[in-house]
């Protein structure tokens, strides 16, 4: 073996430009498979962390579609009873406008409580979060998303701004006593315009503004998300109990839609995953390419070998090992440049890396395998010279 080996690398050295092409093909096929990997398993985990940060990991009660049952905090009682929920806040959305600094802006302004925090998962960069005696008094104060914030006014921190938010015909001024990050912002940063700002206010105030009594939903978490699909079943059952109807209500199961989000991203994965497997293929084509035409500049030195009593297995093995030399050699290059390219693109966008070493492992394997299975024929094409014609050869 160690003599293969050292045969292999004199003759991949003899020809370093054309061997140094080929290994090139072979990392930027590895290093390709390895990016679209990483940045996957990155957009995923940042997409699976923000939904789960925009309480997307639980259920929703509402009423049905046409149904006058009520949603008031009677039914949030029967909800908050069952052991499974460890939180559940109302909700108000109302679709609006809101103005600051001569502009306008299109805004979801959500009405909740001071639990909301914990059921949506807000995080607090500035000021405070809405508290027992806003609810309570109806205050006009409110909670801006810090993209809002930024759009507005350029920066962060603005605590203490008013902002004036449409209701109806009428627009009602609003302190901001707090900014906060919905989980890292990802689903604002990357959908622009096309996602409106988040106005977090007393649901009290909401229904103040917009004459409406009641809750839109109520938003709950719980302990376990596998039994999702029974519980919402057993809530449904005993709000319509207690308020003597057959379907007023309905619970959608967002860590369902969550899920199902999550496989298309997984879907759109492997399929870019399969582009850059075609070009690693493609690469390893070149292999090929490469043993035959060095089976051809070395047709007499094969035959030399024949000719003193070298095997067909030991020609074969010598050109298989020059090719399994080639494809490990791009293949490191390749994994290296892959994840350094990686690391500093989530570096850039302030990503956490997530490594899969499970398809680096593969990608390895899948080089080093379509590097020897190319290089196979090229191989069985040197072994099967005949000695006396491969001398005649320039001779």
């Amino acid at each position: 073996m160690p003599d293969l080996i050292s045969a292999a690398l004199k003759n991949i050295l003899r020809k370093k430009g054309r061997s140094a092409l080929t290994m090139s093909g072979i990392a930027i096929g590895v290093a390709s498979v390895i990016i679209i990997s990483c940045i996957s398993s990155c957009g995923t985990l940042a997409v699976n962390e923000e939904l789960d940060s925009l309480g997307l990991g639980g259920l929703t009660i509402s009423a049905s579609d046409g149904s006058t049952a009520p949603l008031t905090d009677e039914e949030l009682a029967i909800i908050t009873d069952f052991s499974e929920v460890t939180d559940a806040t109302p909700v108000l959305i109302q679709t609006t406008e809101v103005y600051s600094q001569n502009q306008k802006q299109d805004a979801f302004v959500w009405g909740i409580d001071s639990a909301a925090k914990d059921a949506v998962s807000l995080k607090l960069l500035y000021g405070r979060f809405l508290n027992h005696a806003d609810i309570g008094s109806s205050a006009k104060v409110c909670m801006v998303d810090r993209t809002f914030a930024n759009t507005i006014y350029k920066r962060d921190n603005v605590v203490g701004k008013q902002i004036s938010i449409k209701s109806g015909d009428l627009i009602e001024n609003y302190s901001i006593v707090g900014v906060i990050s919905t989980g890292s912002g990802l689903l604002q940063n990357a959908m622009g315009t096309y996602l409106p700002n988040f106005i977090y206010a007393p649901y009290t105030t909401v229904q103040e503004s917009t004459g409406t009594s009641g809750y839109h939903q109520i938003i709950l978490k719980v302990n376990d998300v596998s039994n999702l699909d029974m519980l919402s079943e057993s809530i449904l059952k005993k709000l319509n109990n207690a308020n003597g109807v057959s379907d007023g209500y309905k619970a959608t199961n967002l860590a369902k839609q969550r899920d199902i989000l999550l496989n298309i991203l997984d879907i759109v994965t492997l399929i870019l995953s399969a582009v850059g497997a075609v070009s690693l293929v493609v690469a390893s084509l070149s292999i090929m390419t490469v043993m035959l035409v060095s089976v051809s500049e070395r047709t007499r030195e094969i035959g030399i070998k024949k000719s003193i009593g070298a095997k067909k297995s030991v020609i074969m093995a010598e050109f298989l090992t020059e090719a399994a030399l080639i494809s490990l050699v791009g293949c490191i290059v390749g994994v290296i440049a892959g994840i350094l390219i990686s690391f500093a693109g989530a570096n850039l966008f302030s990503i956490t890396l997530n490594v899969n070493y499970f398809i680096i492992f593969f990608t390895c394997i899948f080089s080093l395998l379509t590097g020897v299975i190319f290089g196979v024929y090229p191989a069985l094409k040197a072994a099967k010279l005949k000695p006396v014609t491969a001398l005649r050869v320039n001779s």
